[in-house]
């Protein structure tokens, strides 16, 4: 048997699903990571009552894992879309080092 036409056609055919996959996991996983890092973030920072600053946070993570998603699916490479995640969820994390997140009674 050779592999003529229908065979590179299914190879292709599962790359190409194996692609969309990733995507579709990176999406998921990194928009999740971003969205919790930046609602994290937003409710430090946010002025005002507590309260008010947590719900505005879980509001605008909704805005936030949106944006990812449309990053991740808009990527030219599935390596970029996985840079600019990882880019972004590095400049997260640094913000909530520096506003003391991670230190005990830090932020609360």
């Amino acid at each position: 048997m050779s592999a003529g036409p229908v065979g590179a056609r299914t190879g292709s055919m599962r790359a190409y699903r194996l692609a969309v996959a990733g995507r579709v996991l990176m999406a998921g996983i990194g928009g999740y990571a971003v969205a919790a890092l930046a609602s994290a973030l937003l409710a430090l920072i946010l002025p005002g009552a507590r309260a008010e600053a947590v719900s505005a946070a879980l509001v605008a993570s909704f805005a936030i894992m949106a944006a990812a998603v449309v990053w991740v699916f808009a990527a030219p490479t599935l390596g970029r879309a996985a840079l600019g995640l990882g880019f972004a969820t590095a400049v997260l994390i640094a913000a909530l080092w520096l506003a003391g997140a991670f230190q005990p009674g830090g932020a609360a």
